[in-house]
């Protein structure tokens, strides 16, 4: 889907991706500052919203939320203690995964996890992530990890390093189309250049000259879509081929 094993640029804070189509993206890679206020407010939403669930529920099951003196039930544990632990703690890897490397707080922020290759990280990867947070956050208040992003030339905390993920700004549109690939490649039975060569093309479709840009939709559809050669290509308009190429990228058709 895209190699980043080429030299990278002289701003420590860019990242260059070189997607199958040989087109460079570069990315602006998220400092220390921008992980804190990502952090401190994903923080505040997971505390509170533990923290609401636990009392809402301690509330209705012991009719008062002052808990001391009273011995604490099976009901009372499974339906107001764990879930709110679980929330918590699993906070970040659940939304992560749903929200293909973002949460609400990298979100207010401005920046999401991207794999090394580009594309949106694994889920295994951003498993991986989180259970060194374990590790990042120790002895207290994410000292490890917040020396990692100080020291690091790349801003990665020790998650990061094992997981195999950045943390960029999420501002441009090439990044935000290369996230997409992970999606489509996930069940997708074309190989991942092809992928990346029919994203890159349909994301930059109106910037194509408008005299060549059919033919290079033709000659895609006839060399990754086995029906496209039972089509009459010549006779269909440019949106409708646009729509098959579409198509063809998030259905991901053998190749012939």
């Amino acid at each position: 889907m895209a190699d980043a094993t080429q030299p990278q640029p002289a701003d420590p804070d860019r990242y260059v991706i070189s997607s199958a189509t040989g087109v460079d993206v570069v990315v602006t890679l998220a400092g220390t500052g921008s992980r804190s206020y990502a952090f401190v407010i994903d923080w505040h939403i997971r505390l509170l919203t533990a923290l609401a669930w636990f009392l809402c529920t301690a509330l209705l099951i012991n009719g008062r939320i002052a808990l001391r003196g009273l011995a604490p039930s099976k009901t009372y544990v499974f339906v107001a203690l764990l879930p709110a632990i679980a929330i918590y703690f699993l906070y970040h890897p659940i939304l992560e995964i749903a929200m293909r490397g973002r949460t609400p707080g990298k979100r207010m922020a401005g920046v999401r996890l991207i794999a090394r290759g580009g594309g949106a990280p694994s889920a295994g990867a951003l498993l991986m992530r989180n259970v060194f947070r374990l590790v990042d956050s120790m002895p207290a208040f994410y000292v490890v990890g917040l020396i990692g992003t100080l020291i690091s030339s790349q801003h990665l905390r020790i998650g990061d390093l094992a997981a195999g993920t950045l943390l960029i700004f999420d501002q441009d549109r090439n990044v935000k189309s290369l996230t997409q690939l992970g999606a489509f490649a996930a069940h997708s039975k074309l190989d991942a250049a092809a992928l990346d060569l029919l994203n890159d093309v349909l994301a930059r479709w109106n910037e194509l000259d408008a005299s060549n840009r059919r033919d290079l939709a033709t000659t895609l559809l006839l060399r990754l879509d086995a029906q496209a050669k039972e089509l009459p290509l010549a006779t269909l308009t440019e949106e409708a081929v646009k729509s098959r190429l579409l198509a063809l990228l998030s259905s991901g058709a053998a190749k012939p």
